[in-house]
């Protein structure tokens, strides 16, 4: 329904602004990221922070990338944006990411249906925590991604860090845009915002922002002579509403659909990452409706009073043909003296719902305790979560793995915190969470399981102004996350039914400079992890069935890690600026043995963790000249890293260059650009498993590989 929908709005849009004059602002003019006075350096605010503080002053790591940046290296996708984040990853299971690694922790997939992510994603305050497919940067104010454990805000969604997507507020002021973009790849972009007053006394504001993404995938499929088999067909669209009810009363509102139809045609028995043989071409989906309100009451004399509720509705559909060629190709190899047979297909139909509310109450001025040196909040928390999985998979036409599975998820949780001035540049911050969760779970093959958990988490920070412009930080903290079950294991493997909760200890000392009277920041963190009863996603081949593998999550021993991040940003001058970062991480397992198809015993203890590359890294710098000419050139990249929990394939380190040009006018804009310019392949996702019976199902690496050069331009409109 919304591609209908889509180009009336849009033509409603175009019609309004041909009505308007034009303006030169190109950003929301209520942005919440003001520049000071005195600094050319945007400060930048922490949306995902109980309270927004400064990304300067907030304890912790964490990467804050605002619009100006997206648009200076003509992001589309949150994908085009991951490799300017230092120790960050994602596994390329799916047609965009949707499974992200920070500091090595994170999962790689989530093949059965009983969802407990390591890693939170939230847009606009909607829990999408391992739905990240649908992350479009089209009108976005910025995107941060919080390292370290979110114990104290987030709880158990949130072990290893969080992503957070806020896109633009409604302005006081009309304005509108339009915008499209044309590629190689058959890609076409067409995308349009309004925003503005929809009454005289501008207490009722809304932006709305709508994308329609079309491109064919990269991949031509020779069996079925076809070049779109691995598609991206995706639409974004936001609603946001802000009402001043009164002077006390602020309510937001914000409305989500995307509906991304994408094809998952991405594996071949050769590796050559240009074309395939399927006969049954995959399919990547997800359709979600989703919608938060925040109602902020300030009408106390010592404390405001926030309710925050969301709701999110998905529909997903993860499908491939598991033997990446087609009848014909198998029958003309041999199989122990006969034509192959083997045809392999694999589905995955699911659906979730999501409901949360939040209340909580923070001090004001008036409210603050201790000799009105410490602010405080308090609150409480609960999640309603129910996901329906519908998986099925056919081997030479008879159905091999078939199960329909019911999950429901309640989580409940108290939360406090205290952020006090201790004086002389001194501040301390506290935080505690205690959380309950209870899930069931039943499928069609008789699986049953009520797991119940109590968990708790919380920080303690201290940071000190050394001077202006310096501050540094120590802070410790501690994440969970639930513990789990696994479904359909064989009777071999009947030890490992369930699975303990993890618990995450990160330490962590941070420094935030500026220099050069403000023209250049830094932030530097150190951290070090001690990882308990850590989970691992294991996979074994079945030595009977080896189409078929039994996917479960099991307990490492106790792991530790640690590493840096640097962040730097310079202002050379008005019109040039300079942007970097770089990533260092270790990792190890605990003690993990596992054993192989054939039995053997492996031993993975002290390996470093799958998808955890040492290094990472981005530099990048933006020319924007007076009179509008703008140029971006930037190169981001990672050290090599483990493709797999269960096996010791690698990926190859890899460097990407991209780079914009173009003319940026008061109305108008149109700009040259280019990814991956040196057409560099590069790994996102890699298997080592047995998946060809002419070869006795001898074990090979498979390797599927991220989006090769891509060249385009963009035109853009703006107007009041």
């Amino acid at each position: 329904m919304s591609k209908f929908f889509y180009p009336g709005v849009i033509a409603t849009a175009v019609q309004l602004a041909l009505s308007a004059p034009v303006i030169a602002a190109d950003n929301p003019s209520n942005s919440d990221s003001p520049k000071a006075a005195d600094s050319p350096i945007e400060v930048m605010v922490v949306s995902a922070d109980f309270r927004g503080t400064s990304l300067e002053s907030t304890p912790s790591s964490v990467t804050v990338v605002d619009q100006q940046r997206i648009d200076d290296q003509a992001a589309e996708h949150f994908e085009d944006m991951i490799n300017n984040v230092a120790n960050f990853n994602w596994s390329g299971a799916t047609s965009r990411p949707r499974y992200f690694q920070i500091r090595g922790v994170g999962e790689q997939e989530d093949y059965k249906g009983a969802p407990n992510s390591s890693v939170g994603f939230i847009v606009d305050d909607i829990d999408l925590s391992g739905l990240g497919t649908v992350s479009s940067l089209y009108d976005l104010q910025q995107f941060e991604v919080l390292r370290g454990p979110q114990g104290t805000r987030y709880g158990a969604n949130a072990l290893a860090g969080l992503i957070y997507l806020k896109s633009n507020d409604p302005t006081q002021v009309f304005e509108h845009g339009l915008e499209l973009s044309l590629g190689d790849d058959h890609l076409r972009t067409l995308s349009g915002y309004s925003s503005g007053p929809l009454t005289d006394s501008g207490k009722l504001l809304y932006r709305v922002a709508l994308q329609q993404h079309k491109q064919n995938g990269y991949m031509d499929n020779q069996y079925l002579q076809r070049d779109d088999t691995n598609q991206r067909d995706e639409f974004s669209g936001r609603l946001k509403l802000r009402w001043y009810a009164t002077d006390n009363l602020q309510a937001d509102l914000t409305v989500l659909h995307a509906d991304f139809d994408n094809g998952y045609d991405a594996w071949t028995l050769d590796n050559n990452g240009k074309h395939t043989l399927t006969d049954q071409p995959g399919v990547d989906s997800q359709r979600t409706t989703g919608a938060s309100l925040k109602l902020n009451y300030s009408g106390f004399e010592s404390f405001e009073l926030i309710s925050l509720t969301s709701w999110a509705n998905s529909h997903f559909d993860n499908g491939y043909d598991g033997d990446w060629a087609n009848p014909e190709y198998w029958a003309a190899h041999d199989c122990d003296g006969e034509a192959c047979e083997y045809n392999y297909w694999w589905d995955k139909k699911g659906k979730r719902r999501t409901v949360t509310q939040e209340f909580r109450i923070t001090s004001n001025a008036a409210g603050r305790i201790f000799a009105g040196s410490t602010d405080w909040l308090a609150g409480i928390y609960l999640m309603d979560l129910h996901e329906d999985n519908d998986l099925y998979s056919e081997y030479n036409g008879w159905p091999d793995e078939v199960l329909q599975s019911d999950y429901n998820a309640d989580n409940y949780a108290i939360f406090g915190q205290l952020d006090s001035d201790l004086g002389q540049g001194y501040r301390l911050s506290t935080g505690l969470r205690l959380e309950k969760r209870r899930s069931d779970y039943s499928d069609s093959n008789a699986d049953n399981f009520s797991p119940s958990e109590n968990m708790w988490g919380g920080h303690i920070a201290l940071s000190k102004q050394l001077t202006t412009g310096q501050e540094a930080y120590a802070r410790v903290a501690r994440g969970y996350k639930a513990g789990g079950f696994n479904m359909t294991l064989p009777q071999s493997l009947a030890d490992k039914k369930q699975f303990d909760a993890e618990t995450l200890y990160n330490y962590e000392l941070g420094l935030k400079s500026q220099w050069l009277d403000g023209v250049a920041d830094t932030r530097l963190a150190l951290f070090y992890m001690d990882r308990r009863h850590q989970q691992v996603s294991a996979s074994l081949q079945d030595p009977v069935d080896q189409q078929r593998f039994i996917l479960f999550t099991d307990n490492a021993g106790s792991s530790r890690n640690y590493g840096a991040e640097l962040e730097a940003n310079w202002y050379l001058s008005d019109s040039l600026e300079l942007y970097g970062s770089v990533g260092y991480l270790q990792t190890a397992y605990g003690t993990y043995l596992y054993h192989d198809k054939y039995g053997t015993s492996v031993d993975l203890s002290g390996r470093e963790l799958a998808h955890s590359p040492r290094w990472t890294y981005s530099v990048g710098g933006s020319w924007h000249a007076d009179k509008g000419w703008f140029v971006n050139i930037n190169a981001s990249g990672k050290d090599k890293f483990y493709y797999s929990d269960s096996n010791d394939s690698q990926s190859k380190p890899y460097t990407i260059v991209s780079a914009k040009v173009g003319y940026d006018a008061q109305s108008w804009a149109l700009y040259f650009w280019g990814r991956n310019l040196f057409d560099k392949q590069y790994g996102v996702r890699g298997f080592y498993f047995g998946n060809e019976p002419d070869q006795d199902w001898a074990d090979k690496q498979y390797i599927r590989y991220g989006d090769p050069r891509q060249l385009g331009v963009t035109f853009k409109l703006k107007f009041i």
